[in-house]
């Protein structure tokens, strides 16, 4: 129940960002909204407000905004009210607002939590992996790393960033164990793997695994909002180039996306530790909702946004049976995916087995 509960608060609330990224914009620009409503399908509940008809509809994975004039078949009157009969300029403001909604979301978010503590691993060494050079050198569980090199680190990411640079020349790392600073001397082990992207790397290590200390690390106003747009910024990066090795084949489609199933699984982990993760994770949907949906593919806003380009280079619109055939096009691709990535999260995730248990008993 707390899964189901926290995935329909998350989705809900990274729903009507978008959505409202879109009518508020519309409204601002003077188009009339017709409808707003979370959720696709029939009808449950509505209320009509000035012009627009406010809707709760029964499946809440999504929503839309639907402005008047904004079908290219339907009859347009050439009023600023109508979508269509607006400048590109003004349809790209209102297409752009959904997308820009989430990333602003995701950035107030990560500068919240920074502001009010991050959980972050310490050095501290939780388990030793067998013949590695950390466990022949005398490092035990309880250890805890204040040094590498004469470099100062303070927590698990830093520490292993210093180690996975290095090559294969001895490391000085100073440790704290019992009260007592120690030096020991370690030479690293490099060994060659993939990286997130699927491509080959080499990477130092020396056989160790974090303890379960986690530290909350609060930042200043300023400098809360300085990493919060670094961490927007670097899983923007990240994004992109883990799409464009889906593209060139190295990263496995299977592997690296997930769906409603996923999400669901994920945010009933998150809810259990904690509203500071379930926050994180709320940040990391909210921008991964703005950078997909920017893409210019057919039916999302990015595809829109495309079509606006080509207006723009053409000076007149595609023709209605174009736009018919590209988004026909698109839906088509849409479901095909969305299939594959449910079946792939039912495997993933042995939501038919859990299925059978609770059946069994």
């Amino acid at each position: 129940m707390l899964s189901l509960i926290s995935f329909l608060a998350v989705l809900s609330i990274l729903v009507l960002v978008h959505e409202a990224g879109h009518f508020l914009t519309a409204k601002r620009l003077g188009v009339r909204v017709n409808k707003f409503s979370f959720g696709f399908g029939p009808k449950l509940f509505s209320v009509k407000r000035g012009d627009t008809e406010y809707i709760i509809s029964a499946i809440p994975l999504g929503g839309y905004v639907k402005m008047a004039g904004d079908e290219p078949w339907e009859k347009l009157t050439g009023g600023k009210q109508e979508f269509l009969s607006r400048s590109i300029g003004d349809r790209f403001k209102i297409i752009f607002a959904g997308p820009l909604l989430n990333y602003l979301l995701a950035f107030i978010i990560f500068s919240v939590i920074f502001m009010f503590g991050s959980p972050t691993m310490t050095t501290e060494i939780g388990g030793l992996m067998k013949d590695y050079p950390a466990a022949r050198q005398g490092l035990a569980v309880g250890d805890k790393i204040t040094a590498v090199d004469g470099k100062n680190v303070k927590y698990w990411d830093d520490m292993t960033l210093a180690i996975r640079k290095h090559d294969e020349s001895p490391m000085i790392f100073t440790i704290v164990r019992g009260g007592k600073t120690i030096d020991k001397e370690i030479t690293p082990t490099v060994r060659k793997t993939k990286d997130i992207f699927g491509a080959q790397v080499s990477i130092a290590l020396i056989g160790v695994t974090p303890s379960q200390k986690i530290e909350n690390v609060k930042y200043g106003f300023i400098q809360s909002i300085y990493m919060g747009g670094k961490k927007l910024l670097q899983l923007t990066a990240v994004t992109y180039k883990a799409l464009w090795s889906i593209i060139a084949g190295r990263l496995s489609v299977k592997e690296s996306l997930t769906g409603p199933i996923g999400i669901f699984v994920v945010t009933g982990q998150a809810a259990k530790m904690g509203l500071i993760y379930i926050l994180h994770l709320m940040g990391i949907l909210s921008a991964s909702l703005a950078i997909f949906n920017i893409l210019p593919l057919p039916i999302l806003d990015g595809g829109h946004i495309l079509f606006l380009g080509l207006e723009k280079l053409r000076g007149k619109p595609l023709s209605l049976k174009a736009q018919e055939a590209i988004a026909n096009v698109g839906v088509t691709l849409l479901i095909m995916l969305t299939i594959f990535i449910f079946y792939s999260d039912i495997v993933k995730f042995g939501v038919v087995d859990k299925a059978l248990k609770i059946f069994k008993h």
